[in-house]
């Protein structure tokens, strides 16, 4: 099977090696000359453990390639990952400026069936509006589907979380769709990992409350610090202890300067926003976006 990846940022290439390891023949699309040329020169623009092996082993076997040219694989793919970023605007919501430009290139280069997978973090609804973009510039009728997967991607541990990931969700709606996204993770199937199959909407929302929830827990350990400083307990033992508790965990219960990187931040504000959007206000979400900006402050004092 053929597929096509667009954008080689951290969650495009992480994607198109680990694909290209199940035996799949990949091809990365992004408009970024400059990457492009580092890439086929077999060299990785950011560090993941064990990434730069897999994407110079398979460009060997030539299962693995990169492409400015998206006449070049979007016709002859039948899935291809839209893997965009999506930052925030200045209101906190998601720029869907890049998720729209693919779209509207698939429109104009496919002749024939295809199925579009949305990999960027956007808000739920998107689906919908990049079915609108993409028959709004067909040059003829064709059918197509579309398909939500998100990732759940650790820094520093993206291909163990690939390879063997907690669960895969796949928002589809035509039965088409969710046997071919089957089809391209079939050797995890052969791993008993639990597959989540659902609704594009519902998989859109499950990537933004996950991502929310350990954001909470983020802000809510550093609350409990900050408490801890002002009553003299030990907030490291108290965190220690919760996170026996089964029904809590102990990820993400690590007192400090807050949540940052590349996706927290963003994902937070625009779950926010996305809700607000709808008319319901995310009071917890709120908090938790307010509780980290000022854990910053606390830090220097």
């Amino acid at each position: 099977m053929k597929i096509s990846v667009v954008g080689v940022g951290y969650v495009g290439l992480v994607t198109a090696a680990c694909f290209s390891e199940f035996g799949l023949n990949v091809t990365c699309l992004d408009v970024d000359e400059a990457r492009i040329e580092l890439l086929n020169r077999g060299e990785i623009p950011f560090y993941e453990p064990g990434l730069k092996e897999i994407v110079q082993k398979n460009m060997g076997e030539e299962r693995l390639t990169f492409t400015t040219d998206p006449s070049s694989c979007v016709p002859n793919s039948l899935v291809i990952f839209i893997a965009v970023g999506t930052p925030p605007l200045e209101n906190g919501a998601a720029d869907l400026t890049y998720v729209r430009e693919v779209a509207a290139t698939i429109g104009r280069l496919m002749k024939s069936y295809k199925v579009i997978v949305t990999k960027s973090t956007v808000p739920v609804g998107t689906g919908e509006e990049i079915a609108k973009v993409i028959r709004g510039n067909q040059n003829e009728e064709l059918p197509f589907d579309i398909v939500s997967n998100p990732e759940f991607l650790r820094e520093g541990s993206a291909i163990e979380d690939f390879m063997r990931p907690d669960r895969v969700v796949i928002g589809a709606e035509s039965e088409r769709a969710a046997e071919t996204m089957k089809d391209l993770f079939r050797p995890l199937y052969l791993r008993d990992t639990p597959f989540v199959l659902t609704d594009i909407k519902t998989a859109e929302m499950i990537k933004y409350a996950s991502n929310a929830f350990l954001a909470t827990k983020v802000s809510f350990i550093n609350e409990v610090a900050n408490l801890c400083d002002l009553a003299g307990a030990d907030v490291h033992v108290v965190a220690k202890a919760m996170g026996l508790d089964g029904r809590i965990g102990s990820k993400f219960l690590h007192p400090g300067p807050g949540f940052g990187g590349s996706c927290f931040p963003k994902d937070t504000s625009a779950f926010a926003e996305m809700a607000d959007s709808l008319g319901y206000d995310l009071k917890i979400v709120k908090s938790v976006i307010e509780v980290n900006r000022a854990q910053r402050k606390r830090m220097v004092e």
